[in-house]
């Protein structure tokens, strides 16, 4: 809210300063009294504190404008602009502390002694990603609802839209398959593992409403956020890394970067349809995972996908026909001109 306010004033880099200069001192003070505290139940490992003040010192780096505009040559960010300064920022100390928990701590053993998740657990757990949405694009403060729905991408899909999104979700189910597939040959003590972690947190989710909710909310929040509010000024991949960062529950496993993969997939949905249709697929790949799809419904899906694809290969050729004949219709009134 500070970061938008100051858009636009002449404390502007000032803010972005302060600001980000306050998060990563935080989070350097954090990793140092933990370090200080001594190993002991309830406290980090050594190595994970010293990656969490070495996260801070980066988050301290892009509080400085020379590093932003240093960074603006490879992501489409204004170095002076304080929300894409404290976006930046929070970006850093995000993958940093997930990066340590995945890296340097039995992340998969951790999440099984975890409390199961209940509908109202993922509905708190997701809900912070909408507003954080809305809030970093300036809600009630440098935009209305309308508005901020538009810069969030949230808009009417053309038809062709949602057909791309079904498709997508169909492939990336495939993909999920055969990197779970993968994952229990090559390494299946670790698959092992994944599979009870799952089966811990989302077992009490397992009925229709637990599974439509586990689609809805994630599908809906995480897209919001990484999708609609980040993609535009952290680029595709940079979000991608960040979007698989707060899957820590699959640990190092293969579905890592398959979920990078998919995120991609749903950059790519964003950039050249909208949100809405990347939340459309991300949904409908949430609920083809949690439901399965097993005997009949398994060849009645590919049938499905099989169509959807011939759908949206006759959308975008329909679409190169139609520029085509503007643009040659153009050329011949420039021509008669």
């Amino acid at each position: 809210m500070i970061a938008n306010a100051a858009v636009g004033r002449s404390w502007a880099q000032y803010a972005a300063a302060v600001l980000g200069g306050l998060l990563a001192g935080a989070l350097f003070l954090f990793g140092a009294i933990d370090y200080a505290s001594g190993p002991g139940p309830g406290h980090n490992a050594p190595v994970v504190d010293f990656a969490i003040m070495a996260t801070a010192f980066a988050a301290a780096a892009v509080a400085s404008r020379p590093v932003r505009v240093w960074a603006a040559r490879f992501i489409p960010i204004d170095p002076d602009h304080p929300v894409h300064a404290l976006a930046l920022c929070l970006a850093v100390i995000l993958f940093g502390t997930q990066a340590a928990s995945i890296a340097f701590t039995d992340v998969l053993a951790a999440e099984q002694r975890a409390p199961a998740l209940s509908i109202p657990d993922l509905f708190t757990q997701e809900l912070p990603f909408l507003v954080l949405a809305f809030a970093g694009v300036g809600l009630w403060i440098r935009r209305e609802l309308v508005a901020s729905s538009t810069r969030l991408g949230l808009v009417a899909p053309a038809w062709w839209h949602i057909a791309l999104a079904l498709a997508a979700a169909g492939v990336f189910f495939a993909a999920s398959l055969g990197a779970d597939s993968l994952s229990h040959l090559l390494t299946p003590s670790v698959a092992a593992e994944v599979d009870r972690t799952t089966q811990h947190l989302f077992g009490g989710l397992m009925d229709s409403p637990g599974l439509i909710a586990l689609a809805l909310l994630p599908g809906i929040c995480e897209d919001l956020l990484f999708r609609g509010a980040l993609q535009p000024r952290l680029g595709i991949v940079v979000t991608a890394v960040l979007f698989t960062s707060i899957h820590a529950e699959y640990g190092l496993s293969i579905d890592i970067p398959t979920i990078f993969l998919i995120a991609v997939g749903l950059g790519l949905i964003r950039k050249y349809a909208n949100t809405t249709a990347s939340i459309t697929c991300h949904v409908a790949y949430n609920l083809l995972v949690g439901f399965g799809l097993t005997g009949t419904a398994l060849y009645a899906g590919i049938g499905v996908e099989a169509v959807l694809v011939a759908v949206v290969g006759y959308a975008f050729w329909d679409r190169r026909r139609r520029q085509s004949a503007e643009s040659e219709a153009a050329a011949q009134r420039t021509g008669v001109g």
